[in-house]
């Protein structure tokens, strides 16, 4: 392919995807087929002359598609939302033109320093402590993380490290291994499963601290477990506070817990992967009290502001405690302005070396959008999960789970589980929308998370109008 195929092919992509996209509400949201299916349907090697593009792309259509999860449809309410928008499709496509790998400021200038900028952009957005913004002048700074979990491994892999420094510091000759085994990490028992995984990688043992009624990790309760494990000789220190849990959009108190571990000198992360976009609007913003006492915090604009997958934002108090813990420099990654001070090299922030322009997408969205349109696209969000929530509440056959604060709503039929269970299966099944569960305590829920750029009030009360249909059905086959 050169460049004139190349310039004809692009426009047919760019019409190809605008048109998926527009069109997307016409297919089936979730697919029709069973593990194995695409096997059947592809060679068992690589051709060895050249395919066509117009073969490649009818594939596209008939082999690709029937296996597609269509997480941009307005009748997709799963999990939570992948951010999607065609400023942030345009950059991508001029970050995989440029193709750099930005580990150093010398392997591209520009893919470092706007990563800087767009960090501290989004940081005054959120109205972040100076001390976490590079442009303040103070020891913190962001980083672009390919995820959440990425951003909780890299904070506890950091804070292991400080750890072990600091102990090795008080009683010189102690093994590391003799202080891993006492090591603790803690996180609400509604925290996402990739905190533990975090501690399976770090080797180290993870508490769950119990949560209250409101599914919120409390203070008192927080130190209750230190002071278990304390006197137990074990070492605490990490902690890891949600702001919008998956299981429900639950808030751990971080203004409770906050304190405790500063006062108990335990590095502190917050996780607030898909609430954080919205503490860009002042009615939201105090959800995010307290994360002055955080050592590290991250949020994925990926999920819901609009920058496509991975765009996953980190700050730091103090760079040097992350960038510390991972600093190896061999001869051929060195360059003349890396002890400058104005700059950061990003891959003593990160676990891969390499790195992607991800930064131009944040540029791109935030200058197109404007603050105001980004908070206008989070309240619409809002404003439909409240109106599912009223229809729920309308219908005495089901009941509203946890606290409706952003765009999750959590419901079910009053019941035993088990109809809960046969309700989700035959919403799935039936393929018009698509959703997932959580558990709440011994409660297996339904959630409803408004996913969609494209979803409308019209959208979700059909979702709606399904779901009560299937409740019918299924209450009525209970009673034959």
């Amino acid at each position: 392919m050169d460049a004139n195929e190349f310039r004809r092919r692009g426009r047919e992509m760019v019409d190809y995807i605008a048109d998926y996209l527009e069109g997307i509400e016409g297919r089936q949201v979730y697919p029709d087929v069973e593990p194995g299916y695409l096997r059947p349907l592809l060679p068992s090697c690589a051709p060895w002359e050249p395919d066509t593009y117009e073969d490649i792309m009818s594939d596209v259509e008939k082999i690709i598609m029937p296996g597609v999860t269509h997480w941009h449809s307005p009748r997709f309410f799963a999990y939570f939302p992948t951010a999607s928008s065609y400023p942030a499709m345009l950059a991508d496509m001029l970050s995989g033109a440029i193709g750099c790998i930005g580990f150093s400021w010398a392997a591209s200038p520009a893919c470092t320093e706007l990563e800087t900028v767009m960090l501290d952009w989004l940081g005054r957005m959120l109205q972040l402590p100076p001390a976490f913004l590079t442009g303040t002048g103070g020891a913190g700074g962001g980083v672009i993380q390919g995820s959440a979990s990425e951003a909780t491994l890299m904070a506890l892999l950091a804070a292991r490290s400080k750890a072990i420094r600091r102990l090795q510091a008080a009683r010189p000759g102690l093994p590391e291994a003799a202080i891993l085994e006492k090591l603790v990490a803690y996180s609400s028992d509604q925290a996402h499963c990739s905190v533990e995984r975090a501690g399976l990688i770090g080797g180290v043992n993870i508490r769950a601290v119990p949560s209250d009624d409101a599914f919120a990790m409390r203070g008192s309760a927080l130190q209750e477990a230190l002071e278990r494990d304390k006197a137990a000789g074990l070492v605490p220190f990490f902690v890891v506070v949600t702001l919008g849990t998956t299981s429900c959009c639950s808030f751990d108190r971080l203004s409770e817990v906050g304190p405790v571990c500063n006062r108990e000198d335990v590095w502190l992360h917050i996780d607030a992967a898909y609430a954080g976009s919205a503490f860009i609007c002042p009615e939201f913003r105090h959800l995010l009290n307290g994360v002055e006492f955080a050592d590290s915090f991250n949020f994925n604009p990926h999920k819901w502001l609009l920058v496509n997958f991975d765009c996953s934002a980190m700050w730091v108090k103090r760079r040097t405690d992350l960038t510390g813990a991972f600093r190896l420099d061999p001869v051929y990654l060195q360059h003349s302005h890396q002890d400058s001070g104005l700059i950061t090299d990003y891959r003593h922030w990160q676990l891969p070396l390499g790195r992607r322009f991800r930064s131009l997408k944040m540029w791109f969205v935030f200058r197109l959008y404007g603050v105001s349109g980004l908070q206008a696209y989070i309240r619409k969000h809002v404003q439909l999960a409240h109106e599912f929530e009223s229809l729920v509440s309308q219908d005495p056959r089901f009941e509203i789970c946890a606290e409706v604060t952003l765009g999750l709503v959590c419901f079910r039929l009053k019941g035993p589980n088990k109809l809960n269970e046969d309700l989700l299966d035959r919403i799935n099944s039936a393929r018009k929308i698509h959703l997932v569960p959580s558990h709440l305590r011994d409660k297996f829920v339904l959630r409803f998370a408004i996913c969609s750029r494209t979803v409308e009030s019209a959208h979700v009360r059909l979702a709606w109008a399904h779901i009560q249909a299937l409740a019918t059905g299924l209450l009525g086959a209970q009673q034959e």
